[in-house]
């Protein structure tokens, strides 16, 4: 359960990333309220899936999921560059995730 609650907690920490371009600086409330409560949606699980799972772990898989997720939501959302190199070392940073998780205490 610990993992899934992780899972969702980095999916959120991607919403709230992807959030921050659409506020303008905080200056757009609807985009800030949903931004500010993804952070601290995301903050409040990351703490919870710490409860079982090792901190070091944990916050790595919940800042690989972010960075894949805003990596990836930059490319098709926001019409960042898309390059051979971005997709191979995003695809190296999903094997490191899991690579984590599959060797992680439990």
């Amino acid at each position: 359960m610990a993992w899934l609650v992780l899972f969702l907690a980095g999916l959120l920490e991607v919403v709230w990333a992807l959030g921050l371009k659409y506020t303008e600086g905080f200056t757009r409330l609807l985009p800030s309220v949903i931004t500010i409560a993804a952070m601290i949606a995301s903050m409040w699980l990351l703490g919870t899936a710490t409860k079982s799972l090792p901190i070091g772990t944990a916050y790595a898989v919940w800042v690989g999921i972010g960075a894949v997720g805003t990596a990836a939501g930059g490319m098709l959302l926001l019409g960042e560059p898309v390059s051979a190199v971005r997709i191979v070392l995003l695809t190296v940073l999903v094997a490191s995730i899991l690579g984590l998780k599959l060797t992680a205490p439990t």
